[in-house]
């Protein structure tokens, strides 16, 4: 069967930025949720200076993730127990250059399964170099249903324009 996309809610911060974009009351009618991103923060800071995280229902507990990246000609990778899902620039970074990244999370409604996620991203700066991308498997030890996605940025505000698309999937 082919997968079905379902747009549940989108956001764009508005003027002066915001602490976060909350995607809350996600119904449970879906087979798994993908999350779409396009962010900078307002902090000082250029590349790919910031991460983007997601809380689940409100929690920052109970968490791991593994990365892997490239960046300006080398690689590396890392692990960790906060919950990041992409890498952003900040207001040094070329002019109108926004952050993409999507993640995707399978049996988010189950309440009988620990919830898996994976991310991808790129950033770039546009002047020189591109400078990041990435993949991360992460994991929230958690049988609860999610409900509620937090987006932020580890430093600063998102910055006005930064967006983001949540879609419900269907197998059908």
């Amino acid at each position: 069967m082919a997968n079905t996309f379902e747009l549940i809610a989108s956001s764009t911060v508005g003027s002066g930025g915001a602490a976060s974009i909350n995607f809350s009351s996600i119904p449970s009618t879906y087979t798994d949720l993908a999350i779409f991103t396009s962010a900078r923060s307002t902090a000082t800071g250029s590349g790919a200076d910031f991460f983007v995280y997601a809380s689940f229902n409100g929690l920052t507990t109970n968490r791991t993730y593994r990365r892997i990246e490239g960046y300006n000609g080398g690689a590396g990778s890392d692990n960790g127990s906060n919950y990041p899902v992409g890498i952003t620039g900040g207001s040094t970074t070329t002019a109108d250059i926004f952050n993409n990244g999507s993640f995707y999370i399978p049996n988010y409604s189950s309440t009988t399964i620990n919830k898996s996620y994976s991310a991808d991203w790129v950033s770039e700066n546009n002047s020189a170099v591109n400078y990041d991308l990435g993949f991360i498997a992460g994991l929230w030890s958690s049988t609860a249903a999610i409900n509620q996605i937090t987006i932020t940025v580890s430093t600063g505000n998102l910055a006005q324009y930064s967006t983001a698309y949540l879609y419900g999937v269907r197998n059908s």
